[in-house]
């Protein structure tokens, strides 16, 4: 992985892209749906900012924050989307330059952490590489919510490692929210690059293996695609059962994206 500068560099960078496909559209373009159920354009880049925003509390206020993690104890699955809710009701003159200060703040505040600090979170303690490698996955991947709802097609870029690699390390936490036990061996993960090299993970011997573009494999890891609409491909059972349940981020099982629906 990437030192920590190197990361929030591409934190900048993704978001920065993101917000150049927002940068034409008029206030009634933000209400248009995503392929997300019920969340608009106003509500993904809502919950990029009120996600930020709580990761910056973790940083800078980390007696805020316990009262917050309290607060969402009991209703942890829909306290998330209750933040985004209401922070979509802003209007987007005032929304884009919220989720811009947010993040620039976010930028300064981890690039300025001790090294070998661990900061609070909704799970485990994160290192800030963690957090903003986490921040670096949820930017991309509500952003292609934003393009496919635009129908814009991205370029795809070596970020991707970052989503790629937790992808990889996630794999367990898949087994896990569907209730299973998750496979003792390590899988082989092989996956070309926008650049055409190569990124891999796991013993080179494993019998349990995925390849194909970083970007499909990212795609259905964030569950942004049906497994079925990649050039991805498997050897084993167990590989080809993971790809069915990947899931990148926290939370419940995701609902994922029906087979051909951006044919």
């Amino acid at each position: 992985m990437a030192d920590l500068a190197a990361l929030l560099d591409d934190f900048a960078a993704e978001c920065a892209d993101l917000e150049n496909l927002l940068a034409p559209l008029t206030a009634a373009q933000w209400q248009t749906p995503t392929p997300s159920p019920r969340w608009d354009i106003s509500t993904q880049i809502a919950h990029l900012t009120w996600t930020d925003e709580v990761s910056l509390l973790a940083v800078t206020d980390q007696p805020r924050f316990a009262e917050l993690l309290a607060e969402a104890a009991p209703k942890m699955f829909t306290f998330v989307d209750e933040g985004a809710e209401e922070i979509a009701q802003i209007p987007p003159a005032e929304l884009l330059p919220r989720w811009r200060s947010g993040r620039a703040q976010l930028i300064a505040a981890l690039a300025a952490v001790p090294a070998g600090t661990k900061l609070p979170w909704f799970g485990p303690p994160m290192s800030p590489a963690s957090m903003i490698s986490a921040r670096i996955m949820e930017t991309w991947a509500h952003g292609q919510d934003v393009a496919d709802a635009l129908k814009v097609e991205r370029t795809p870029t070596a970020r991707l490692r970052t989503v790629a690699h937790i992808s990889v390390r996630t794999r367990n936490f898949a087994y896990t929210v569907h209730g299973e036990a998750g496979p003792a061996e390590e899988f082989r993960v092989e996956l070309t690059a926008p650049d055409g090299t190569l990124w891999t993970w796991g013993p080179e011997d494993a019998p349990q293996r995925v390849t194909g573009p970083a970007v499909d494999f990212c795609l259905v890891a964030t569950q942004r695609r049906h497994r079925a609409d990649t050039a991805l491909r498997t050897e084993g059972p167990d590989a080809e059962h993971w790809l069915s349940i990947a899931q990148a981020f926290a939370g419940p099982p995701g609902e994922g994206r029906e087979q051909g629906q951006f044919a």
